[in-house]
């Protein structure tokens, strides 16, 4: 009987004062105003004899923060408009959709120079981006590492360009490109839902975008990855040409499997299999690795290009292939133009491109999973929000947050920090939040508020 006591004595009035809830979004609201990205949308977005109400970079801003909240709708925007208290003045759900629907193609691009012009000041700050690593281990010293994938959104709505999808659902199949080493989401392109999946043209755009948002000093040396759509003739012959003296960029597609492959596969002799990594850098049981490029006709391909094949005991119940049902193992292929290296690592660093399937969740939680619109133009613009949104959570991470928190995913750093409640009080003309002490990580939203004061106001 106890256990549901707790409620008995409990009274429930709307008369409190001096509370607001959220407090933890001002973080990335201070973020996206320390790094200078307000600013810098606020120039991107003006237009010539225009002065409206709300600043149209002010109210972008606001959005992202409201995208990386959790918030699922426009009208969310009223969690941060009724706390002025916190937030000062924030625009009316009904200005946010006049700003999305001024953005176009121009200002499209405007915002991409912005969010990179910012970007490079971030990278800067933290000395530039964390390794990535696969298998244990970094992938190399200043290699940046892009994850190049789409997905399908659902439309519940008849919504412009939303199509039938290759999965037989109704929406649209965006393609975008994540940063491995920061977990950032560098450029997504909105498309019908009947869009290919091996689209080069699509692509080579995303890849153009995401390239470009890279700061120029850690461009380099790239590593792009991506499943078996991007492995086309335009697409690795686009990416051998990105190779100049100054600049060196590898790549690890997936491959399919075809007749030639399997031919290859059979006459491959037992002592060509090479055991291959796990995860966390030891031997993983039961699966090889080999290489069949000496064993192919690749007339027409990239001259660098490589085949590596990996097979596997399949799980019970997986479906497998007439070729693969013959001799048990489950066969999976990728080309890259990487020159050195064991087999086994070359295969364990494509692998970790699966890690793009969490960033696209994070993405999906974070905005990404709803469109607002009927209009095609405006949900591409809530698309890039997103991007912004998941940009702002990467640098509060990298910039203000240690232990768990700097690596919890989106929706864990809402319920501890975001959306933590505080008492505001008011005294020698100051503003103070103060958090419960009784809040596990009051101590940790506390140091981040300081950290990101820290920041340098841009110049």
């Amino acid at each position: 009987m106890q256990s549901t006591t707790w409620s008995k004595d409990l009274r429930v009035t709307a008369d409190g004062t001096q509370v607001v809830s959220h407090v933890g979004t001002a973080l990335l609201r201070m973020l996206a105003d320390r790094a200078g990205l307000t600013d810098a949308l606020s120039a991107a977005l003006a237009r010539a004899g225009v002065f409206p109400v709300h600043d149209r970079g002010r109210v972008l801003a606001d959005l992202a923060v409201l995208i990386a909240d959790g918030g699922e709708a426009i009208c969310d925007i009223d969690v941060l408009r009724h706390q002025s208290e916190v937030f000062g003045p924030v625009a009316s759900d009904t200005t946010v959709w006049r700003a999305l629907d001024e953005i176009g193609t121009t200002q499209l691009r405007r915002i991409a120079v912005a969010r990179a012009k910012v970007r490079a000041r971030m990278w800067q700050l933290s000395g530039g981006p964390p390794a990535a690593r696969a298998a244990g281990r970094d992938v190399g010293a200043g290699i940046v590492v892009l994850d190049v994938d789409s997905t399908i959104l659902i439309a519940h709505s008849d919504k412009e360009h939303a199509a039938a999808t290759y999965k037989h659902t109704y929406g649209f199949h965006p393609i975008l490109v994540t940063c491995d080493n920061t977990n950032e989401l560098l450029a997504v392109t909105l498309r019908p839902g009947n869009a290919g999946a091996n689209t080069a043209a699509d692509h080579l755009t995303v890849l153009t975008d995401a390239i470009a948002q890279i700061p120029a000093p850690h461009r380099r040396h790239l590593l792009i990855r991506g499943d078996s759509a991007a492995g086309t003739h335009a697409v690795l012959d686009w990416l051998t040409a990105r190779n100049t003296r100054r600049r060196t960029v590898e790549y690890s597609i997936g491959w399919s499997i075809g007749e030639p492959e399997r031919a290859a596969i059979t006459a491959l002799p037992a002592s060509a299999w090479t055991p291959a990594l796990a995860a966390d850098g030891g031997v993983r049981e039961k699966a090889e690795v080999a290489e069949l490029t000496g064993l192919l006709t690749l007339a027409g391909w990239p001259e660098t290009m490589r085949v590596i094949v990996r097979r596997e005991r399949p799980h019970p119940g997986a479906q497998l292939s007439l070729f693969e049902e013959r001799d048990g193992w489950r066969y999976t292929a990728f080309v890259t133009n990487t020159a050195v290296g064991a087999l086994q690592w070359l295969e364990a660093r494509h692998r970790a491109h699966a890690r793009v399937e969490d960033r696209i969740r994070c993405a999906k939680d974070t905005g990404l999973r709803r469109l607002p619109s009927r209009e095609f133009a405006i949900n591409q613009a809530w698309c890039v929000a997103a991007a912004i949104a998941a940009d702002l959570i990467c640098w509060l991470q990298i910039h203000a947050l240690d232990g768990d928190l700097a690596r919890a995913e989106p929706k864990r750093l809402r319920y501890r920090l975001l959306h933590t409640a505080a008492r505001l009080t008011r005294g020698q003309r100051l503003r103070r939040l103060r958090i419960p002490a009784t809040w596990p990580w009051a101590e940790q939203l506390s140091a981040a508020f300081t950290r990101i004061t820290a920041i340098p106001a841009p110049g």
